[in-house]
């Protein structure tokens, strides 16, 4: 190879190159907290919260997301595969996963948002709107019952069916009378259609029911759940959740790996806010900080009495 073959494939290495970190540095700087494009993988129990919260985000500021519904084991696979940098999930990340991440000296921004709950439903004609815990965690243990013919699920690999499987002690969820489908609307509707069987859904779902399921939503019952240690049946409820009182409470979270100041960090900043609050608020979903509420009490000169 000439001295002058050699001069050239170099340069157009370097060329190729610092082009290269051009265009990726570009991407990087087109992106702020408040404007760009992201994508965001979310846990599908939730999904109808966060469509709410990125619609109001997208409305104010100059922004756009992509957001994709997935399992809660294909939402942590792509986030530990690097597929995925900004993630909501119902859960916290385990010491475990946060341990991989530091073993990438990577420190994940984690967001508490929002108190959501599990819900359990039956169909319109059964009369009785109430069950208990112990229950449905003896039916998952191969006790069968008068009252449950089956246990229904959105997806195997759900977070619903990891949350139920650590109350069972179970690590996979038994074969005999337990179905498992791909959504939540997809359970909400099997359980409209047959009678005994309980299905296992996120309270999210029925808070903010599309409209093509309000139909579905009415041949269904939301049924009031006794704990594993308290005594009463509690519903799903707004005050329930507050109050602490229903058994099936878990907590929501946006876990940013961006790594930088990009539309993750806007968007949890945003979420945890006054406004991402109270729109939480308003979905039926407990606020993770209550919005505050200033009155503003206007006394006409002749209503004040003079001393």
């Amino acid at each position: 190879m000439s001295r002058f073959s050699f001069y050239l494939i170099f340069g157009s290495f370097i060329f190729f190159f610092f082009n290269c970190k051009k265009d990726e540095n570009n991407v990087l700087n087109d992106e702020t907290i408040l404007k760009g494009k992201a994508t965001i993988y979310v846990d599908e129990t939730v999904t109808p919260i966060v469509e709410d919260e990125v619609m109001v985000f997208e409305g104010s500021y100059d922004a756009k997301f992509t957001l994709i519904s997935e399992s809660e084991s294909e939402v942590l696979n792509s986030l530990f595969n690097k597929k995925a940098s900004i993630v909501v999930l119902a859960r916290n990340l385990s010491k475990k996963e946060l341990n991989l991440f530091e073993q990438r000296k990577i420190v994940p921004k984690i967001t508490k948002f929002a108190i959501d709950g599990i819900a359990f439903v039956s169909n319109k004609s059964s009369n009785d709107t109430l069950i208990a815990l112990k229950d449905v965690i003896g039916f998952m243990k191969g006790e069968r019952s008068s009252k449950i013919k089956g246990i229904v699920f959105d997806n195997p690999n759900s977070s619903t069916v990891s949350y139920m499987n650590n109350l069972a002690g179970l690590n996979n969820l038994p074969e005999n009378d337990i179905y498992t489908f791909k959504t939540n609307n997809e359970v909400l509707k099997f359980v409209s259609e047959n009678n005994g069987m309980i299905g296992v859904v996120g309270v999210n779902w029925l808070s903010q029911p599309v409209a093509s399921m309000e139909s579905v939503i009415k041949n269904i019952n939301v049924l009031s759940v006794k704990g594993l240690d308290r005594e009463g049946y509690y519903a799903p409820s707004q005050n329930n959740f507050a109050e602490g009182t229903y058994p099936l409470l878990r907590d929501l979270y946006i876990v940013n790996c961006q790594g930088y100041s990009g539309l993750g960090m806007g968007l949890s900043s945003f979420v945890a806010g006054d406004i991402g609050q109270r729109i939480i608020l308003k979905s039926g979903l407990l606020p993770y900080t209550m919005p505050t509420r200033k009155l503003n009490i206007i006394r006409n000169k002749s209503d004040i009495k003079k001393k």
